[in-house]
C-alpha cells in the first residue's frame, strides 16, 4: 500500500512542473515588465506560487483520489491508469488554453483571466476575437503549442502507468484514507488556521506582475467563477438608474466648497492609525464608559476629534478598504474578496506616494487574511511589515501585541526619507483578547477581556506617542487614529443593526495642526469612508478619485453615513438614522419613527447609496 502512495507524489509533482513551465513562460513574455527587478525577486515568485498551485492539485486529484480510495478498499491488486493519461492530457489543453487567453488579456486588461473576461468571450464572441485582434498570434500559438507539448512529455515520464496493492490490514488502509482526504483537504483550504487560502498568499512584491505570475491562472479562475454570482446583477435595485443616481449625486454636492485648514504646512509625514475594535463605547467623550482609553481622552483635548464618524461595516477588510481607500461596503459582499476589482479602487497611499511620499504599511498578523496583502501591494505601498517579519514570535494566534509593532514601526521610520505616510494596523484588541501582562479590568468574562485588551492598546498609544516625540521626525508628522469598525462589547447591547454598533472615533493629532484648532470637535455626521478626501484637502492634493469621500472639514457638505452588514444597511445624518433589513424588507431601527416624511426620505437616501455603489463594484 505504501508504495502504491507514490502515486500521489508523482501526479503533484507533475502538476507542479506544469505550473511552473506555465509560470516561466508568463514571465518570458512579460520581461520587459519585470526587468527593473532583482532576479531573487523574480526567482521568489515561483516559492510564493506554492500555496495556490498546491491547492490548484489537490483539487485536480479529487476524481483520482476517490478512485484510488475505491481500489485501495475494494482488495484491487493491479490498476491500469490509462485514462489518467487521458485526464491529464485534457486538463493540460485546457489549460494551456486559459494560459496563452490569460497572457493576452493580461497584456490588454493588466488582470488575470476571470469570470469577467469569460463571459465576455461566451456572450460576445465577435466582440471578444475583434479586442484580442491586436494579440501576437504567433506567439500565442507557439506558447500553447510549448505548453502542451511539455506537458504530454513530462505527463508521460512522470505519472505513473500502473498501481500495485500489496495486502494490507482493513484497518491501516482505512487510516490511509483518512490521512489523505485530511491532507487534501489542507491543501485545498491552505492549511487549518487563519482564513482559507486566497490570491493575498501569493502576494510578495510591490511588483504587480510578479504578484499575478505567483497566483495560480486556473485557481484565480476557479476561484472568480464561484465569486462571479454576485457581479452578475444588483440585487439592490430599489428605484429606476436616474433617479438613484440623482438623489446620490446630491448627497455629494456641496453648498459651497472651502475647507478649514488645520495644519500649519501642507507636507507633513502622516502616519495613519486603524486600532482594532476601538468602538465609541470605549471613550466616555463619545459617551462610552469611562477609564478605559484615559490616554486617549488625553489626546482628544490635545487634537481635531470628529465626534460622529460611523464606520462603513462591521469587519476589518471592510473598514481598512472604507479608511484607506474610501469606497462603501456592499452589504452581503466584501470587495477584498475580487482583487481584480480591489486594484482598480483609488488609495490614500497611490495619492500620496505619487505626490513624493515614501509609504509603510505595519500589522502584526498575517497579511495574507482576507486579502489585505493583495490591497496593500496593489496601492503603492513601498514596505509592508507583518507577523512574518518579526523575529519574536510572541503575541496571541492572531500575530504581535501592539507594543511590538508600534516599536518597530517607529524604528523602520527613523530610516525612512521625509515626507512620508505610513500605516499601522493594530490587533491585540481583537479575540482571544490576549495580553503580554496583566489584565487591568481582570478576565472572568470577554467583557472584561475586552476592556483589558483595548485599555493596553490605549497604553501602547502613549508609549508609542511619547517615544515618536523623541525622534527627528515628530514635529513634522500629522496622527491619524481611527477604528475599523465598531463592536458589540463592551457593554453586549448594540445589535447589528443599531448605529451604535458602527460609532468610531476619528482624530487628527500632532505639532502639525494650529493651536487654535486643538482640542477642537466637529460633530458633524461623517463616514470612516470620508478620511481619504478630509485628510487629502489638508495636504492640497486633489481627492477626485475618492468618489465616495466628502471633506469632513468643508462646512457646507452634506452631514451623513451609509454603513451596511450582511443583507442589511443603515443611513444616519444630522437628523435621523434608520437602518433596513434587506431580505425582510423591514425598518429595523428608527431615532424618528413620528415623521414618516423624514423616514421615507432618509431610507431613500440608503436605498440608492447602496443601489449605485454595488452597480459601480459591478462596473469595476
Amino acid at each position: 500500500m505504501f508504495k502504491s502512495l507514490l502515486f500521489f507524489v508523482r501526479f503533484f509533482l507533475f502538476w507542479l512542473l506544469f505550473f511552473f513551465i506555465d509560470r516561466l513562460t508568463f514571465l518570458i513574455i512579460n520581461f520587459k515588465k519585470i526587468a527593473v527587478n532583482f532576479t531573487q525577486d523574480i526567482i521568489a515568485t515561483f516559492y510564493h506560487a506554492l500555496p495556490l498551485d498546491l491547492s490548484m492539485i489537490a483539487y485536480i486529484v479529487v476524481i483520482p483520489l476517490l478512485s484510488y480510495v475505491y481500489w485501495l478498499l475494494s482488495g484491487r491488486k493491479i490498476v491500469e491508469l490509462k485514462w489518467l493519461s487521458i485526464y491529464n492530457k485534457a486538463l493540460v489543453v485546457l489549460f494551456s488554453i486559459l494560459s496563452v487567453a490569460n497572457f493576452n488579456i493580461y497584456r490588454e486588461w493588466g488582470s488575470k483571466i476571470n469570470a469577467k473576461a469569460l463571459g465576455f468571450a461566451i456572450s460576445t464572441p465577435n466582440e471578444a476575437l475583434a479586442s484580442s485582434a491586436s494579440s501576437p498570434i504567433g506567439l500565442s500559438i507557439a506558447s500553447m503549442a510549448l505548453l502542451i507539448i511539455l506537458g504530454f512529455v513530462i505527463q508521460r515520464r512522470v505519472v505513473l502507468r500502473t498501481l500495485e496493492f500489496t495486502k494490507t490490514p482493513v484497518w491501516l488502509r482505512s487510516i490511509a484514507v483518512l490521512l489523505l482526504f485530511f491532507i487534501n483537504f489542507l491543501l485545498i483550504r491552505g492549511g487549518l488556521t487563519g482564513s482559507p487560502i486566497t490570491q493575498s498568499m501569493a502576494y510578495f512584491s510591490k511588483d504587480q506582475t510578479l504578484n499575478n505570475a505567483a497566483v495560480n491562472t486556473e485557481w484565480n479562475l476557479m476561484s472568480s467563477l464561484l465569486a462571479s454570482r454576485m457581479t452578475k446583477s444588483n440585487p439592490y435595485l430599489y428605484m429606476d438608474k436616474q433617479r438613484a443616481d440623482a438623489i446620490v449625486k446630491d448627497l455629494y454636492t456641496p453648498a459651497k466648497d472651502t475647507t478649514v485648514n488645520l495644519l500649519t504646512t501642507n507636507r507633513p509625514n502622516v502616519v495613519l492609525v486603524i486600532i482594532e475594535s476601538f468602538t465609541a463605547d470605549l471613550i466616555k467623550t463619545l459617551g462610552g464608559d469611562a477609564g478605559i482609553t484615559p490616554n486617549f481622552e488625553n489626546l482628544i483635548q490635545q487634537g481635531v476629534l470628529f465626534s460622529n464618524v460611523y464606520s462603513t461595516g462591521s469587519r476589518t477588510d471592510k473598514g481598512l478598504v472604507g479608511t484607506l481607500a474610501g469606497f462603501p461596503t456592499l452589504a452581503a459582499g466584501s470587495i477584498v474578496k475580487w482583487p481584480e476589482k480591489m486594484q482598480k479602487l483609488p488609495a490614500i497611499s497611490q495619492a500620496l506616494f505619487k505626490n513624493g511620499y515614501h509609504t509603510s504599511f505595519f500589522y502584526g498578523g498575517e497579511s495574507e487574511f482576507d486579502n489585505y496583502k493583495a490591497f496593500i501591494l496593489s496601492h503603492n505601498y513601498q514596505k509592508l511589515i507583518d507577523r512574518n517579519d518579526f523575529k519574536n514570535a510572541g503575541g496571541t494566534s492572531w500575530g504581535q501585541f501592539d507594543e511590538v509593532v508600534f516599536a518597530r514601526q517607529t524604528e523602520e521610520l527613523n530610516k525612512e526619507p521625509q515626507p512620508f505616510f505610513s500605516t499601522l494596523l493594530t490587533l491585540t484588541n481583537h479575540e482571544p483578547y490576549g495580553l503580554p501582562g496583566a489584565y487591568k479590568f481582570g478576565r472572568a468574562d470577554n467583557v472584561a477581556k475586552f476592556k483589558s485588551t483595548a485599555y493596553y492598546t490605549d497604553s501602547c498609544i502613549h508609549a508609542y506617542l511619547n517615544n515618536a516625540k523623541k525622534q527627528a521626525w515628530y514635529k513634522n508628522t500629522l496622527f491619524v487614529f481611527i477604528a475599523d469598525h465598531g463592536h458589540l462589547l463592551p457593554r453586549n447591547s448594540q445589535e447589528i443593526f443599531n448605529p451604535g454598533r458602527y460609532h468610531i472615533p476619528l482624530l487628527f493629532y500632532g505639532e502639525v495642526i494650529r493651536k487654535e484648532f486643538r482640542g477642537k470637535k466637529f460633530e458633524n455626521t461623517g463616514s470612516q469612508s470620508d478620511v481619504a478626501a478630509t485628510l487629502l484637502s489638508q495636504l492640497n492634493i486633489n481627492a477626485k478619485d475618492f468618489a465616495w469621500s466628502k471633506n469632513l472639514l468643508n462646512p457646507y457638505i452634506n452631514s451623513f453615513a451609509f454603513f451596511s452588514w450582511d443583507n442589511g444597511m443603515g443611513f444616519i445624518d444630522n437628523q435621523q438614522c434608520v437602518t433596513f433589513d434587506n431580505v425582510g424588507k423591514t425598518v429595523l431601527y428608527n431615532s424618528n419613527d413620528k415623521d414618516a416624511k423624514q423616514t421615507e426620505k432618509t431610507l431613500n437616501n440608503a436605498k440608492s447609496y447602496l443601489q449605485k455603489v454595488y452597480q459601480q463594484f459591478i462596473e469595476l
